[in-house]
């Protein structure tokens, strides 16, 4: 029997979300599945591109939990400053604007880039300060972003040409918060816009795991044969976010949240993982 051909699929949701998954995926490698170890294919989008290369990066999974839960470790963040249902509410209005997809992304770009935020400097130091080291692993990893001015999607990997700081920059640069990154003169924004995960990219594998902090429907894998576990955040796992998942103060909170719900789920995401 050939071997199972495994992915990981990491979703968006702000530093409430890189902690959650953090703490998820730590619990898991505690109760003796180790998926960032195993998984063939890890495509991480916004917040889940930072835990992408924070797993990848070498460090334990105790160690990157440590780094969410110990103040003294913690990476320093920037508050947004801005209203999150607001946020939100001018977020959905483009979203239902059109059903042309790139269309829609184009609309996600323009808001991006008509937003007053902080320099691109300023929020770069701010991923550079996220990540234990700044170069790409030698793994099948892809981070989703998007151009702003094209709607079109960007991957990119190792063999990219891009730097590992400026593609999850990129791929976290949410519209209306943070600035678009410059990447040899073309704007980015947070893959998020395209997708929560883009697990649409991980079709073709046998196992899919989405670790996914705000989740939304996963199609077109049946087709594939392949089986497909969506992990989103429990009741506890939200009360932990709380009203804004970019606040700094919800990390702590939210990684032990996500470490109790990893270990409640360890004997299911095991059997997926084969």
């Amino acid at each position: 029997m050939s071997e199972l051909k495994r992915a990981l699929v990491l979703g968006g949701g702000g530093v409430a979300g890189i902690a959650w998954a953090t703490g998820v995926l730590a619990a898991l490698a505690a109760n003796g599945v180790d998926v960032p170890a195993t998984a063939d294919k890890i495509i991480g989008t916004s917040a889940g591109s930072a835990v992408a290369a924070q797993i990848t990066s070498g460090l334990s999974m105790p160690e990157l939990l440590e780094r969410q839960t110990n103040p003294a470790l913690q990476a320093p963040e920037l508050r947004s400053g801005v209203e999150m249902d607001q946020l939100w509410a001018v977020m959905q209005e483009i979203y239902e604007s059109s059903r042309d997809r790139v269309e829609r992304l184009r609309g996600f770009g323009a808001m991006a880039l008509a937003a007053d935020t902080v320099p691109e400097a300023e929020r770069r130091r701010v991923i550079e300060g996220r990540l234990p080291v700044h170069t790409w692993p030698e793994r099948d990893l892809v981070i989703v972003a998007v151009e702003a001015l094209t709607g079109e999607t960007a991957l990119f990997g190792p063999g990219s040409g891009v730097e590992l700081v400026d593609a999850v920059a990129a791929s976290c640069a949410i519209p209306g918060v943070w600035p678009p990154v410059t990447i040899d003169g073309v704007r980015y924004i947070d893959g998020g816009v395209r997708s929560a995960a883009n697990a649409d990219l991980a079709s073709g594998h046998d196992r899919i795991l989405v670790i996914a902090p705000m989740p939304e429907p996963v199609e077109g894998f049946e087709a594939t044969g392949g089986k497909v576990e969506v992990v989103g955040p429990d009741e506890a796992s939200l009360a932990a976010f709380g009203a804004d998942p970019l606040a700094p103060e919800v990390r702590g909170p939210a990684a032990e949240a996500g470490y109790a719900q990893g270990a409640a789920l360890a004997a299911r995401i095991a059997e997926l993982w084969g």
